[in-house]
């Protein structure tokens, strides 16, 4: 499906965007549970705002970078489970999303407890020089719960 040009027809590119969007997200999130901080970091623009609740805002890349890292400092296991709901291109080059989000962390301070979030990310995702990448993120957290975990 190309026009006389050789590009790809616009209802393929942003099929083929749609599955980089899709993946991108899924990525971030198994970059958080391996703590693989390279790739994570890869997937940020350089000005991503990160907004982590009502009280939490972080702006630049490598602040954000940081911020994870200190927040799953003690993270013995995490796992997220993600579903994208929605990616809504407002152009060419960006692109909103709905992801509804639900994650297990396990700490070493805490490793009978395993702490369960329920949340939404709402993410703006921009394409930068042919890649797909975070530039806005806000997780809107529906509520929390521990519970008694048997370590593995």
């Amino acid at each position: 499906m190309t026009n006389d040009t050789g590009e790809l027809a616009p209802e393929l590119r942003q099929l083929l965007d749609r599955q980089e969007i899709v993946d991108l997200l899924l990525r971030y999130a198994s970059t958080i549970d391996a703590k693989d901080y390279v790739t994570l970091r890869s997937l940020f623009t350089e000005d991503v705002r990160g907004q982590y609740g009502e009280d939490t805002i972080v702006n630049g890349a490598d602040n954000l970078l940081q911020w994870i890292d200190d927040m799953t400092k003690t993270a013995t296991w995490q796992h997220h489970m993600l579903n994208v709901y929605h990616v809504d291109f407002v152009s060419d080059t960006e692109a909103k999303t709905l992801t509804y989000h639900t994650s297990h962390q396990t700490t070493s301070d805490a490793p009978d407890r395993c702490r369960k979030i329920v949340a939404r990310y709402y993410d703006t995702v921009r394409k930068v020089d042919g890649r797909w990448l975070i530039a806005d993120k806000y997780m809107q957290i529906g509520w929390t719960q521990e519970f008694t975990a048997d370590p593995a």
